[in-house]
C-alpha cells in the first residue's frame, strides 16, 4: 500500500450525482442507505485521496449535502452536451487547475463498491491515460481513474454537441481494464427495489 500513496495524494476523487435519477423517481444521491444517504456510502471509497468534489445539479439536494459536508460541488458546462461525461469533464479541468495529476470517479448509485477500488485501479493504471473497473457482468466505465489529460481527449469528442458513450471513449483512447471479483460490489441502484435489495446485502 506505501507504493500507492504518492500517486494517491496527487489524485482527486469526484462523485457523480448530476443524474436526472428518472428510473427512482427522486433523487437517489441522498435516498437513505445504510443509516446515512447513499452518497454518504460512495464517498467514504475517496477517504485515501487528497480531496474530494461532487458532480451535482444546481439546486439539488445533492448539491445542498455536499456543502454541508464541505465538499466542493462542480456544474456541468452549460455549452456540455448531457450526460455522465459533462460530469467528468467538469471534475478533469478542476482537478487540472487543482494541480492533480489524476481523477478518480464513481457513480451515486453504487455504495457496495469495493473499499479499494481507487488504490487498485491507481497501482494498475501504469503509463494508460486511464483505467477502469471490469468485472464478470461487464465494464464499469464509470468506476475509473482519469488522467487531467483526459479532459482535452473528452473536449474533442463533446464537438457539435456529441456525447460518446463512456466505455467507447475509454477504449478508443487505450483506458486498462482493471478486473475485480465480486461483480455484486458494482450493483447500482437505478430503482428503489434495486436499492432495497443492495441494503439488504450491504
Amino acid at each position: 500500500m506505501d507504493r500507492l500513496c504518492p500517486l494517491s495524494l496527487r489524485t482527486a476523487g469526484l462523485l457523480l450525482a448530476g443524474g436526472r435519477s428518472s428510473r427512482f423517481g427522486a433523487e437517489k444521491a441522498v435516498a437513505p442507505f445504510g443509516g446515512g444517504l447513499m452518497m454518504d456510502s460512495v464517498l467514504t471509497r475517496f477517504d485515501a485521496l487528497a480531496a474530494c468534489a461532487v458532480s451535482a445539479r444546481a439546486g439539488s439536494a445533492a448539491a445542498a449535502h455536499a456543502q454541508t459536508r464541505s465538499l466542493t460541488v462542480l456544474y456541468d458546462a452549460a455549452d456540455a452536451p448531457t450526460g455522465p461525461l459533462a460530469g467528468v469533464a467538469a471534475g478533469l479541468t478542476w482537478a487540472k487547475a487543482s494541480n492533480f495529476k489524476a481523477l478518480a470517479t464513481a457513480p451515486c448509485d453504487a455504495p457496495l463498491l469495493p473499499l479499494d477500488i481507487f488504490p487498485v485501479l491507481l497501482a494498475s493504471m501504469g503509463d494508460a491515460p486511464a483505467a477502469l473497473a471490469v468485472t464478470d457482468a461487464g465494464e464499469h466505465p464509470l468506476c475509473a481513474v482519469w488522467r487531467v489529460e483526459m479532459a482535452e481527449y473528452i473536449a474533442a469528442e463533446f464537438v457539435d454537441g456529441r456525447h460518446p458513450p463512456v466505455r467507447a471513449l475509454l477504449a478508443q483512447y487505450g483506458a486498462r481494464r482493471v478486473r475485480f471479483k465480486d461483480a455484486h460490489a458494482f450493483a447500482n441502484a437505478n430503482t428503489r427495489d434495486a436499492l432495497e435489495a443492495l441494503e439488504r446485502v450491504a
